[in-house]
């Protein structure tokens, strides 16, 4: 089984997605004018100052604790230990390429989610899916995708998450894994049978508590190893391109392993975070588009690469005696002690259980989206609440597997789409700056772009809403 199951994800990433990610990232960069750089500023104060939210939906922050929530998990922790483990520090190199260049992927497909939405009640709902059978006219691709993303986040990376919190109390506590398992499966139950406004509530509150304390203690360790920095970037540029005896699998697997934690990690272009950006209630498709791309930057060079610094200055990985979360617990405890151990347990569960809630939703909007019937909704649920469980339990090896095979077959299905699609995209943002350069508070009406259909929430904007700023 594993077998079969490393040889087909072989295929996908070596043969067509790192090139796919990459090439296409690049693309959208050059097309949309370095939008993730240069307009950088923007993204910020939209974070900062554009609540959203009106009319009772869910807020533009909320939007991005949730697509946060969802990548920042277990990749932060587990998987750039995995990363260098594998492919050396080298990997690490690749991880910040991705999110470079993948950060204008998340900006076009994440403005996409927004023109295409629809409504649910007094929130929206949204996503590839739904700009797949929309824009494109093909519900087969959708409920393909929609089939792939349920499985992928709904099911198989709550599994990786609930793995890695199992591991990780079994290595601080001892914890009993099946105890931790039931436990973490009745909190997920409590939470997911309360709709995506709970969960956006859950997230708004666990995003902040378990971003910051761990980027203030990489800081500390960073600043306290403030004269290994020029030896640790050399070790990571010199690896990347197999300059060095390699301490992983030389360059090929550096920059497979990187592209594909990654990935894992920011989520850019895989079309999931989509999900997430077209719940918030905001006046452009572009501002849920920019502030979605602030959250690659977030995951990759802050949160990301903050593990990977502390795993290199330890010296650790060196020894190959430990891989995932035992690899970080290890560095970590290197640098400030025993008690570090307890501390990446908790940082784990909350990094990892924001994921559970967040992976959750991104199965039930496109569950919507094949079938408006309650009762498969409901086998849903209960199918979540059993992998969280069985996560509690399984070999990080075949779950990792798994989790790499669907990724990359989900992610080859969303970028044909916003490949198609990315001109959309780049007039919508065209738009936006337009209004940007007049003074305005960009609103949109999708009947001032004629390639627009069926984008059935964007109906003529108020002149009265535009404040000039």
């Amino acid at each position: 089984m594993e077998g079969l199951i490393g040889g087909l994800t072989t295929i996908i990433w070596t043969y067509l997605l790192v090139g796919l990610l990459i090439g296409l990232g690049l693309y959208f960069t050059v097309r949309t004018g370095f939008v993730q750089f240069r307009m950088f500023r923007e993204m910020v104060r939209l974070l900062v100052r554009d609540s959203g939210g009106r009319d009772g939906g869910v807020s533009s922050f909320g939007a991005f604790c949730v697509g946060t929530a969802a990548r920042v998990g277990t990749g932060n922790l587990a998987g750039v230990a995995l990363a260098i483990g594998i492919g050396g520090p080298g990997a690490i190199f690749w991880m910040w390429v991705i999110a470079l260049v993948g950060a204008a992927s998340a900006f076009v497909e994440s403005t996409l989610a927004q023109v295409y939405k629809v409504r649910d009640g007094d929130t929206f709902r949204g996503g590839p899916a739904y700009y797949m059978e929309r824009a494109l006219g093909q519900r087969w691709m959708g409920v393909l995708f929609a089939i792939l993303i349920t499985f992928t986040f709904g099911l198989v990376f709550s599994s990786v998450q609930s793995n890695t919190i199992s591991l990780a109390f079994n290595e601080a506590y001892g914890v009993n894994r099946l105890l931790l398992g039931l436990v973490i499966t009745a909190i997920t139950a409590a939470i997911i049978f309360g709709g995506i406004k709970r969960i956006s509530q859950v997230a708004q509150i666990i995003v902040p508590l378990l971003a910051i304390p761990y980027v203030l203690m990489a800081l500390f360790i960073i600043v306290t190893n403030f004269t290994q920095i020029p030896n640790v970037l050399f070790l990571i540029v010199s690896d990347a391109f197999g300059l060095r005896p390699a301490l992983g699998g030389g360059f090929g697997a550096a920059l497979l392993i990187g592209v594909q934690r990654g990935l894992f990690s920011n989520e850019a272009g895989m079309g999931s975070a989509p999900n997430a950006a077209a719940t918030a209630t905001v006046s452009h498709p572009v501002k849920q588009g920019l502030v979605q791309s602030l959250g690659v930057f977030v995951d990759t060079l802050v949160i990301c690469s903050a593990t990977a610094f502390i795993i290199l200055f330890s010296g650790i990985y060196e020894s190959g005696e430990a891989d995932g979360i035992a690899l970080t617990q290890q560095a970590l405890a290197s640098q400030i002690g025993g008690w570090a151990s307890a501390f990446i347990a908790f940082a784990v569960f909350t990094f990892a259980f924001s994921s559970i809630i967040a992976n959750y939703y991104y199965g039930q909007t496109n569950i919507e989206f094949m079938t408006g019937s309650p009762r498969v909704l409901f086998g849903y649920r209960i199918a979540v609440l059993a992998l969280v469980l069985f996560g509690s339990l399984a070999g990080i090896e075949l779950v990792w597997a798994l989790a790499d095979l669907f990724m990359g077959s989900m992610a080859l299905v969303n970028l044909a789409a916003i490949a198609i699609l990315a001109p959309i995209a780049i007039r919508v943002l065209k738009d936006y700056q337009s209004q940007r350069k007049r003074g305005l508070d960009p609103h949109f009406d999708a009947s001032n772009i004629p390639s627009i259909r069926n984008a059935e929430v964007w109906g003529s904007a108020s002149k009265d809403d535009r404040k000039v700023r």
